[in-house]
C-alpha cells in the first residue's frame, strides 16, 4: 500500500549526480518519501540539469562555491541557503525542514524551521563531529545539532558522540542507520568479463576496495599486506574503486613493495558495473583507522558488499561496528595493524566456506535492518512525533 507524501523540504549540500553513498540514499530516501511537495534544496553541479529533469522531487540548485575573499568565505553560500529555505517554507505547505549535515545546513534548517515553525531534523554522519575542531564552525554546528527536534544518528558511535561530545540530549538522538538497494546489489551478478578486462583468473583471488582514495580508510595497509599473502600461497589481486588524494601514494607503495602488476586502481566505474566489482571479488576490505579525529561514521560500502553476499574485512575504529557483525557478517581489525590485517585477510581467502557463510549472513542482516523503505517508514514516523 502506498504511503502518504510527506510534504517536506531538505537542505543538502551533497545529492545527486554527485558521486557517493550519501547522495544515494539522500535521493532514495526523498523520493520515497513523496512527489514535487518535497523541497531539495542543494547544489548546482555538472550534470545537474538532466539529472532533474526526471527526478520526481522539486530540485532547488545554488551555486554554493565559498569565496576565499570573503571572511568567513562561506557567507554567501548560507545567504543563498537561508533565503531559498524561507521563501519556499514560506509559500510552501511542508511538515518539516531536514538538514543533510550540522553545518552548514543543519544551523540554516534550525533557523528556518524556528522562524516558520516547522520541526527540523539532522542528519549526523560521525566524521564532521570530530573533524571541525573546537572553534567557531565547531560551536554553530553544536548549536544545531542541541536545538533541533530530531538528530538522526547513522550508527551508535554517531550516537555516544554526539552525547559524549556534542551535548545532545539522548531523547532527541534516533539512530537510523543508511540503507542500501538489495536488488540493486545482489549476489550472483554476471562478472567475468569485468575479471578478465584486469587479467585475472578464475583460480586467483581477489580482495575489492571502495571509497574515496585517503589515508583514513585503510587502502595502503592492503596494499602492505599483498606481499605476505602471496608469499604464503594465495594467489591475490587487489582491486580499488574511486578516486582521491592518495591515488599517488598508494601507486608509489604498490610499486616500492613489487606488487604494482597486482593493484588495479579502476577510479570511477560505471553506475551498472558497482554492483558486479562486488560479485567479482573473494572479500571486501576497507580497514579505516582514525588520523586526527578523522573517522569512518558507518561505512555504506560494507552494506553494499553484504548486499552482495560478500564478507568484509573492516577497522575496529568509528561506527563500523554498525555495519559490520564481527565474527558473523565480516571481520573487524585494527587498522593500523598490518598483521592483523593480513590475518584477518587471509583467513577470510584460505576458506572459501567460511567466506561464504559470512557473505549469506550479510546478506541475511541487510534484509531484515536495512532496506530503504524500512527507512523511510522510521523518518515518517520520527516527523510526526517531533516536539
Amino acid at each position: 500500500m502506498n504511503q502518504p507524501s510527506l510534504p517536506c523540504l531538505m537542505l543538502t549540500e551533497i545529492f545527486l549526480p554527485t558521486k557517493g553513498g550519501t547522495a544515494v540514499s539522500f535521493d532514495d530516501y526523498f523520493r520515497r518519501l513523496g512527489g514535487k511537495e518535497v523541497h531539495i534544496i542543494t547544489a548546482d553541479v555538472p550534470g545537474a540539469a538532466e539529472f532533474d529533469t526526471q527526478h520526481p522531487n522539486s530540485i532547488h540548485r545554488l551555486n554554493l562555491k565559498r569565496h576565499p575573499w570573503l571572511k568567513p568565505e562561506s557567507t554567501l553560500m548560507y545567504a543563498k541557503f537561508f533565503l531559498c529555505s524561507l521563501r519556499l517554507a514560506l509559500t510552501r505547505r511542508m511538515q518539516a525542514v531536514f538538514a543533510g549535515r550540522g553545518l552548514p545546513e543543519g544551523i540554516t534548517a534550525w533557523a528556518v524551521g524556528r522562524l516558520t515553525g516547522r520541526k527540523v531534523l539532522i542528519y549526523a554522519h560521525g566524521e564532521e563531529l570530530t573533524g571541525w575542531g573546537r572553534g567557531g564552525k565547531f560551536k554553530a554546528m553544536r548549536f544545531a545539532l542541541r536545538h533541533s527536534d530530531w538528530v538522526l544518528s547513522n550508527s551508535d558511535f554517531t550516537r555516544d558522540t554526539l552525547i559524549d561530545l556534542i551535548g545532545v540530549k539522548p531523547e532527541r538522538i534516533a539512530v537510523v542507520y543508511p540503507t542500501v538497494d538489495a536488488e540493486r546489489f545482489q549476489p550472483d551478478l554476471p562478472h567475468e568479463d569485468l575479471l578478465n578486462n584486469i587479467g585475472i583468473t578464475k583460480k586467483q583471488k581477489l580482495i575489492l576496495s571502495v571509497g574515496r582514495l585517503q589515508r583514513r580508510k585503510g587502502f595502503d595497509n592492503i596494499i602492505r599486506a599483498l606481499p605476505k599473502l602471496i608469499q604464503e600461497g594465495l594467489d591475490t589481486h587487489y582491486a580499488l574503486i574511486g578516486i582521491g588524494e592518495d591515488q599517488d601514494h598508494l601507486l608509489r607503495l604498490a610499486n616500492e613493495l613489487g606488487v604494482a602488476d597486482r593493484v588495479h586502481l579502476l577510479g570511477h566505474v560505471s553506475y551498472e558495473d558497482l554492483p558486479r566489482w562486488y560479485n567479482a571479488c573473494d572479500i571486501f576490505a576497507m580497514p579505516n583507522r582514525d588520523i586526527n579525529g578523522d573517522t569512518e561514521g558507518f561505512g555504506m560500502v560494507y552494506l553494499e558488499a553484504a548486499a552482495s553476499g560478500k564478507p568484509s574485512v573492516a577497522g575496529n575504529t568509528g561506527g563500523t561496528g554498525s555495519a559490520v557483525a564481527d565474527g558473523e557478517t565480516g571481520l573487524r581489525v585494527d587498522g593500523e595493524q598490518v598483521e592483523d590485517i593480513i590475518t584477518a585477510l587471509a583467513r577470510l581467502l584460505s576458506d572459501p566456506a567460511q567466506a561464504e557463510m559470512m557473505g549469506h549472513k550479510g546478506r541475511e542482516r541487510v534484509l531484515a535492518n536495512f532496506t530503504h523503505e524500512r527507512r523511510v517508514q522510521e523518518l515518517r514516523m520520527l516527523t510526526l512525533t517531533a516536539s
